[in-house]
């Protein structure tokens, strides 16, 4: 069973930034996959970015050039840095690994 908690959500401006945590209670050496979605009010849940163990990264196109994924394996901790958010990326985020467990999500809203 691996425990993952999310952190770094929060209210924000169009065009601000904000950083995603997710730590996990097993080292990131022991997961293939660790990924990013978000649920948007109304809407299923989506992908948002994937980062596997040999160091390939996979965004969805609507966050390309925009969020960036990242893992300190020291720290047991997966990153999402968020840039020039929009509106439409206001959602409650979700980190998993292996696609197998999942965390409880983050609150993340872009208004003015």
């Amino acid at each position: 069973q691996v425990q993952l908690v999310e952190s770094g959500g929060g209210l924000v401006q169009p065009g601000g930034s904000l950083r995603l945590s997710c730590v996990t209670s097993t080292s990131l050496y022991n997961i293939n996959v660790m990924g990013w979605y978000r649920q948007r009010p109304g809407k299923e849940r989506e992908m948002v970015a994937h980062s596997t163990s040999d160091g390939t990264n996979d965004y969805a196109d609507s966050v390309k050039g925009r969020f960036t994924i990242s893992r300190d394996y020291a720290k047991s901790t997966t990153y999402l840095q968020m840039n020039s958010l929009k509106p439409e990326d206001t959602a409650v985020y979700y980190c998993t690994a292996n696609f197998i467990f999942w965390g409880q999500g983050t609150q993340v809203t872009v208004s003015s």
